[in-house]
């Protein structure tokens, strides 16, 4: 048995502050936003049999309650956040890990304080190696003497059902996930496959750290979609979750789009 949900936690417009601000694209005005990107964050939560496993973590922000989030969406898909086994990140930056740990009075505690939290040791490094806009020190600092911190050399298995692959490219040391369970595949892409349009399209980012490198991984990794029907997980796509492609006469485009998936 294996679900995936997408946790949709909205649309936010980003300058070069790096602040992630609540765009509402029904009551906001684009150009309210100059020199602003306008990006949808949603972490996927994965239940197998053993485990429930988060993927990437959101910016960290609550909601009117005072309720993380992150939280907010795990609940409302029945689950406890107490309850996630693995958090798996693809890499540090603040819109994916603004939620692994929560501010509680003077401190950072893990916001999935029974979870094991799966980095790669090369991506933790870089992030704390110098100041960032793109990263944010302090709870990262806090993580490092997390005792559930598992530092993650190179390519590898978590267990027999996870895989992790480093790309590079948006980042120095992203990685991608690969879950394997009952014969099916779900590939986590982070910010090398982030959204369906980039699969459909050739697109060079800007933001990437060597966008042509980001590209060709993409091509990659789409060709295998297709070609052994893995359940992509997209990040940043506002109209697509959980994505299948196909090949079609003059490239490869969307076989079916699901925001919530179960093979029970």
């Amino acid at each position: 048995m294996s679900k995936v949900f997408a946790l949709n936690e909205g649309f936010y417009s980003v300058d070069q502050s790096k602040e992630f601000k609540p765009f509402n694209p029904v009551l906001d005005d684009p150009k309210s936003r100059p020199a602003s990107i306008f990006v949808h964050v949603q972490p996927f939560l994965v239940e197998l049999k053993d485990d429930l496993i988060l993927l990437d973590t959101g910016l960290g922000y609550r909601n009117a309650e005072g309720e993380l989030i992150i939280h907010a969406n795990i609940i409302k898909e029945g689950y406890n956040p107490n309850d996630v086994t693995k958090v798996v990140m693809s890499h540090l930056h603040f819109d994916h890990a603004g939620g692994m740990m929560m501010h509680n009075g003077n401190n950072w505690e893990p916001s999935f304080p029974n979870a094991d939290y799966y980095i790669q040791s090369d991506e933790l490094a870089f992030a704390l190696s110098k100041e960032s806009k793109s990263y944010r020190r302090e709870p990262l600092e806090q993580l490092r003497r997390y005792t559930g911190l598992h530092l993650m050399e190179g390519d590898g298995w978590i267990n027999s059902s996870i895989s992790f692959e480093i790309t590079g490219a948006h980042c120095p040391f992203h990685q991608t996930i690969k879950i394997m369970e009952d014969g099916t595949t779900f590939f986590y892409g982070g910010d090398i496959m982030p959204e369906a349009i980039q699969v459909i399209r050739r697109f060079i980012a800007k933001y990437d750290f060597d966008g042509r490198l980001a590209m060709e991984w993409r091509e990659r990794y789409a060709k295998l979609a297709v070609e052994e029907s893995w359940k992509c997980l997209m990040y940043h796509d506002h109209k697509h979750g959980i994505v299948e492609f196909e090949y079609f006469e003059t490239g490869i485009r969307i076989k079916s789009s699901l925001n919530q998936y179960s093979n029970e």
